[in-house]
């Protein structure tokens, strides 16, 4: 959540001539509605359904593939993840992440709480992402970024 997800993986995905899949996007597509309307409407159960069944989709081999900061943390999500795609954490400060998702977001799982509640929603997720291939310092600028991550991608 606001680690920079989308933004550096359409960049990575530009830069490598790459197809680029967002699976948040593909879920909106696919639900005929936003994320936060899906959350309102079918519950977070109901959106993290829809998130896992589309997950093989997204995971298209040559494709660069933002996924959503709670995808991983299911455990066949996660499992299906690791088979087929190489992992990178934007590892990003909280005081970044906080800034670009406060109480005012549209992010559903970020609107109406609390910084402490945010931020341990947050930590309750990092041992998962830990567990990426690799973890890239993503409180740069986005080219920046962008550019250690596509060195990973052509490793």
């Amino acid at each position: 959540m606001g680690s920079g997800k989308s933004t550096i993986g359409s960049r990575v995905a530009e830069l490598a001539g790459a197809p680029f899949r967002d699976l948040d996007s593909m879920i909106e597509s696919e639900g005929g509605m936003t994320v936060r309307e899906i959350f309102a409407t079918q519950s977070e159960a109901g959106f993290r359904a829809l998130e896992s069944r589309l997950l093989p989709d997204a995971l298209q081999p040559g494709a660069v593939v933002a996924l959503g900061g709670g995808t991983p943390v299911d455990e066949s999500n996660w499992r299906l993840i690791t088979e087929r795609a190489i992992t990178v954490y934007l590892e990003v400060r909280f005081e970044t992440i906080w800034k670009r998702v406060g109480p005012a977001s549209n992010r559903p799982l970020a609107t109406g709480r609390s910084r402490s509640e945010v931020e341990a929603l947050l930590d309750r997720r990092r041992p998962r992402y830990e567990q990426a291939s690799h973890r890239v310092d993503a409180d740069r600028q986005p080219d920046a970024i962008a550019d250690e991550v596509l060195k990973i991608w052509n490793a």
